[in-house]
């Protein structure tokens, strides 16, 4: 007799958590004393009380939901500015709104690739890009890591005709290392393929104005496909798609995970507006977070505490084995420092890591405290 459905799912979750991999949600409540080192709040915009009376105010005049997808009647002009804010930013003729990060990638693989599609990933890029190809049926390649060299040799190999996507993360979200958008760019011209560089984790963060690592210094004619996520330094929720009108039209009539999903509430939209309103006014969150980047860097190297070659908010701290890691982040907690413990399959196995993150509102008392609690991890390890 075939395995039931409880007993296949008691068995799973046995092995899961035998591996030491077993998941849990953490419930956060304002009221929680521990400083946040986990989130991706980069410039601390997600608790602003000016992105969230902008959200109120708008759900009070507009409604508290979309109503509707998009190309039935849930497109207001508060979306309408906003993508254009978004495209202003970006350095792009055109920009179009998702609910979520997840359903840009999704939606834009689905909507340019097929099974005659060859598309080449980053090994590490999101799940959300690998999905995103299967979903389009495409044939997918990945090549090593940042490498050029690599990639080179996957697109020589390809199909002559066949119109290829180079994809690849502009900040790698469990590295926080940055993609050579320059020399992806390139190499994907001398193929005649064009490049998509998901900014989740650059948008707000890196850039002369927060453009991230593929905006205004690498137009439309080099990354002709640029997405960024609205929920990590902007502070509120929801995705885009940046390029070209030729590429945002085509998207609204071929992306099924823009046309058959409620658009985003307008109070979102307005939150994101007030985001990008201090983004422009307020560059000294950007140069604040930065310089407190250099600080933990130079002083986690005091400590011997080897760090990945990071020089974006997410600073990982490779421990290896999934159980050390565990037991790293529960003295962490306990000293009111949350951290994420990052294990297979979201980084390879035998890669387990602390992410570290780091904001532009952590002061120098909570960075001393997150030192103080590296430190006493590695005594309580050697002891």
């Amino acid at each position: 007799m075939a395995t039931n459905w409880p007993q296949r799912l008691t068995e799973r979750a046995e092995a899961r958590r035998a591996e030491g991999l077993w998941r849990s949600r953490p419930t956060v409540d304002p009221k929680d004393p521990r400083q946040d080192f986990a989130g991706n709040d980069y410039l601390g915009l997600a608790r602003d009380p000016r992105l969230a009376e902008a959200q109120a105010e708008a759900a009070r005049r507009r409604g508290a939901g979309g109503r509707a997808s998009h190309l039935v009647c849930g497109h207001q002009t508060i979306h309408e500015t906003l993508e254009r804010r978004l495209a202003e930013l970006t350095g792009r003729p055109r920009a179009l709104l998702f609910s979520t990060g997840y359903m840009a990638n999704l939606g834009v693989l689905q909507a340019l690739c097929d099974r005659h599609t060859p598309v080449f990933q980053d090994r590490l890029n999101h799940a959300s890009l690998i999905d995103g190809a299967r979903l389009a049926g495409a044939p997918s390649r990945r090549f090593h890591h940042r490498d050029l060299a690599d990639l080179e040799r996957l697109l020589a190999r390809a199909q002559e005709g066949a119109p290829a996507l180079v994809v690849s993360d502009g900040v790698f979200s469990m590295d926080g290392d940055v993609a050579d958008v320059a020399g992806l760019a390139a190499t994907a011209r001398r193929h005649d393929a064009w490049l998509m560089i998901d900014d989740a984790h650059g948008l707000g963060v890196l850039g002369g104005v927060g453009d991230g690592c593929a905006g205004r210094a690498h137009g439309v004619d080099e990354v002709p496909v640029l997405v960024g996520t609205l929920g990590k330094a902007l502070g509120s929720a929801g995705a885009f798609v940046a390029g070209d009108a030729a590429l945002i039209e085509h998207l609204i009539q071929f992306a099924r995970p823009y046309i058959y999903t409620t658009a985003q509430p307008p109070g979102v939209a307005a939150a994101t507006l007030a985001a990008l309103d201090i983004l422009d006014t307020e560059p000294e969150r950007r140069a604040r977070l930065h310089q407190r980047i250099q600080r933990f860097r130079r002083e986690a190297a005091t400590l011997g505490l080897e760090l990945d070659a990071s020089t974006t908010p997410i600073q990982p701290l490779r421990l290896g084995d999934n159980q050390r890691t565990l037991r790293w982040a529960a003295r962490l907690g306990e000293a009111n420092l949350r951290v994420g413990a990052i294990r297979a399959p979201t980084v390879p196995q035998g890669e387990a890591r602390l992410r570290i993150t780091l904001s532009a509102t952590h002061d120098d008392d909570a960075l001393d405290a997150l030192l103080e609690g590296l430190a006493d991890c590695q005594r309580q390890e050697a002891a």
